[in-house]
C-alpha cells in the first residue's frame, strides 16, 4: 500500500510542484497543458536566461558575425539558407522558419550559456554546427533547448556542449540524423545527449549519441526511440514516469546501463542490441517498479547483468514479457531481487551466461512462466526429434546461494573454492537445493539465425 501511495504521488509530482516552481497558479488552459494535451500555455519552468557580454565569451568568437541578424531579417515562413562559415551565438528562433546550413554552418555561443533556443512551433533546423555552450548545471547550458511543437530537428552535429537536446514540453517533434557529444568530462558531470521532460509523441531516429551522460524520458508519453546509436554513457535510455514509449532498433554499446524503466507502464523494447554493460551497476536491461512491459527480440550480450528486475512487475495483475531474445555472455543472464510474479519468459536463447537466473532474500523464479527457451545448459535428450527436451530443464541453488545473498562474494563466484562447494553440494546436498525455475519444453537446438 505505501509502495502504491508512493508512486502516485510520484506520478503527481509535476502538476503539484509547477505551480510553485512558477510563482502563480495554473490557469485550466495550463492543466490542459499539463495533463499531456499541450494545447493551452505553457508553464515557463526554464530558470531565468542569463545574459552574458561579449567579453565573457571565448576570445574566438569575437569576430565573427551574430547569426541572431540573420535569424531576425528572415521572414516568418521562409526559408534561411546562410552562407557557410562561422556565426556567433546565442539564437533566439520566436517564429517558423527553416533554416538550411547544408553541413557549412557553424553557430558558437564561446563557452557561456545555451547555444540555440527555439521557442516556437512548426520551425526546422537543419544540417547545423552547434558548439560551445557553458558548463552551468544550474542554468542547463545546452548547444540546443526546444520549447515548441511539430518542430523538425534533422542533421546538426552537437558538441562542446554541457546537454545537447532538451525538450522541455515539445509535442509531435521530429528529431533525426543528429550526431550529439557532451563536453569531455567526467562521466558524472556530464550533461544529458538528449532529454525529455513532458514531452509526447516524439520520434527520435538514426541519431548518434555519444560520450554523454543520459538520454532521459521523464513523464512523457506516445515516443519513438528508433534506429539510435548510443555509445560511452551512463544510460542509455532511462524512462520514468513515462508510459507507452517504443524502443526499437537501436543499438547500445559501453554504457554502464543500457535501457532502464523506472516507474513505467507499457514500455515496448524490441530488436535492440545492448552490449557491454559492465561495470559494478552494469545491466543490459532494468527495471524498477515498472509494470506491462514487452522486451522482444533483442541481443543482451556481454553485460554483467543482462537484466535486472526490482519489484517488478509492480502493479497487480500486469506482466513484463520476455519473448525471442537472445540474452548471452553475461555474469548473470536475469536478476530478481523480489519473488514477484508476472513474467512470461518463451522462446528465448540463453547462452554462455555464467549463470541464468539469480534470485535475493532466498527466493525462486519458479512463480514466473519459463516455456519453449534455448538453455546452452541444458543436460537432457531429444530422442524423437520433435525438437523439445525429453524432460524439463531445471535450474538449483546449491552452495551458490551464497554469493546471491552477498553481493560483495559475487567476486568469488568463479574462484576454485566456491566451485568446490558448489560441486560438493550437487554430489551430496547438506540440504535440499533451492529450485529456482523449470522449463517444461526446453528448446533441444539453438534456434537458426541467431548469432554464434
Amino acid at each position: 500500500m505505501k509502495s502504491t501511495l508512493r508512486a502516485g504521488l510520484w506520478r503527481l509530482a509535476p502538476a503539484l510542484l509547477l505551480p510553485l516552481m512558477v510563482g502563480a497558479a495554473i490557469d485550466p488552459d495550463q492543466a490542459k497543458s499539463l495533463s499531456g494535451s499541450h494545447g493551452g500555455a505553457r508553464a515557463d519552468v526554464d530558470k531565468p536566461r542569463q545574459t552574458f557580454m561579449l567579453h565573457e565569451r571565448d576570445p574566438r568568437v569575437h569576430g565573427l558575425k551574430p547569426f541572431q541578424a540573420l535569424v531576425d531579417a528572415a521572414p516568418a515562413g521562409s526559408v534561411l539558407r546562410p552562407p557557410p562559415g562561422r556565426y556567433a551565438g546565442p539564437v533566439t528562433l520566436t517564429k517558423p522558419l527553416t533554416i538550411e546550413g547544408g553541413g557549412q554552418v557553424t553557430i558558437d555561443a564561446g563557452g557561456k550559456g545555451s547555444v540555440f533556443y527555439l521557442e516556437t512551433d512548426d520551425a526546422t533546423l537543419r544540417g547545423l554546427h552547434l558548439t560551445g555552450s557553458g558548463d552551468s548545471h544550474d542554468s542547463d547550458d545546452a548547444c540546443l533547448n526546444v520549447r515548441g511543437h511539430r518542430n523538425t530537428i534533422e542533421g546538426l552535429v552537437i558538441d562542446d556542449c554541457l546537454f545537447g537536446i532538451d525538450l522541455k514540453q515539445a509535442d509531435n517533434t521530429l528529431i533525426k540524423g543528429n550526431h550529439v557529444r557532451s563536453k569531455p568530462l567526467e562521466l558524472g558531470v556530464r550533461g544529458d545527449g538528449l532529454r525529455l521532460w513532458y514531452s509526447m509523441n516524439n520520434r527520435i531516429e538514426d541519431n548518434r549519441v555519444e560520450d554523454s551522460r543520459d538520454m532521459v524520458v521523464w513523464y512523457s508519453r506516445g515516443n519513438r526511440f528508433v534506429n539510435n546509436y548510443s555509445a560511452r554513457s551512463r544510460y542509455s535510455i532511462h524512462f520514468m514516469f513515462a508510459d507507452n514509449n517504443l524502443v526499437e532498433g537501436n543499438r547500445f554499446y559501453d554504457n554502464a546501463v543500457g535501457v532502464y524503466l523506472m516507474y513505467t507502464e507499457n514500455i515496448t523494447v524490441r530488436n535492440n542490441i545492448i552490449s557491454h554493460s559492465t561495470g559494478a551497476t552494469g545491466m543490459g536491461l532494468g527495471f524498477k517498479e515498472a509494470s506491462d512491459s514487452l522486451i522482444e527480440g533483442n541481443e543482451i550480450i556481454y553485460c554483467a547483468l543482462g537484466l535486472s528486475a526490482d519489484l517488478s512487475p509492480f502493479q497487480p495483475d500486469t506482466k513484463i514479457i520476455l519473448r525471442n531474445n537472445r540474452i548471452a555472455f553475461n555474469g548473470i543472464a536475469i536478476n530478481f531481487n523480489s519473488e514477484l510474479a508476472g513474467y512470461e519468459v518463451e522462446g528465448n536463447v540463453f547462452e554462455g551466461n555464467i549463470t541464468e537466473l539469480a534470485v535475493s532474500g532466498a527466493g525462486s523464479g519458479q512463480q514466473n512462466v519459463w516455456r519453449g527457451n534455448y538453455w546452452d545448459g541444458y543436460e537432457g535428450f531429444d530422442r524423437n526429434g520433435d525438437g523439445v527436451g525429453d524432460t524439463a530443464h531445471e535450474l538449483y541453488a546449491y552452495a551458490d546461494r551464497l554469493w546471491m545473498e552477498i553481493p560483495q562474494a559475487r567476486f568469488f563466484k568463479n574462484a576454485p573454492l566456491m566451485e568446490a562447494l558448489d560441486f560438493l553440494e550437487r554430489l551430496a546436498p547438506f540440504s535440499s537445493p533451492t529450485l529456482l525455475l523449470k522449463d517444461e519444453a526446453p528448446v533441444f537446438h539453438k534456434p537458426q539465425g541467431t548469432r554464434s
